[in-house]
C-alpha cells in the first residue's frame, strides 16, 4: 500500500477548475494540429489562409494561443526558445 500514492489521488479530486488551468502556467505550452479553417477564431489577426491546411498551434498551458506554423518542430522551437517545456495533444 502507498499512502503517498492515495492521499495525491485523493488531493486531485479536489483541485478546482480554475486552479487546474493555471498548471504549468509559464513553464508548460502545448503543440496541437489544428485545419486551416480553425485559423480565424483562434488566431483571429491571421491572414485568410486555404482551407484544407494542416497547421500546428503553440498554446499557454491555460490554452491561450501563441504561435502558427506549419511545422510541428517550429513549434516546439518556438516553445523551447520562450523557455517554455512543449507536450504535444492529440
Amino acid at each position: 500500500m502507498n499512502d503517498g500514492y492515495v492521499a495525491y489521488e485523493y488531493e486531485a479530486k479536489n483541485v478546482s477548475t480554475e486552479t487546474l488551468a493555471t498548471l504549468g502556467e509559464g513553464h508548460i505550452a502545448y503543440v496541437k494540429q489544428i485545419r486551416s479553417e480553425d485559423v480565424p477564431d483562434l488566431f483571429p489577426e491571421a491572414p485568410k489562409i486555404a482551407p484544407g491546411i494542416k497547421l500546428f498551434a503553440l498554446h499557454a498551458a491555460d490554452g491561450t494561443p501563441i504561435m502558427l506554423t506549419d511545422s510541428r518542430e517550429a513549434a516546439i522551437a518556438n516553445a523551447w526558445s520562450n523557455e517554455l517545456q512543449a507536450v504535444s495533444v492529440h
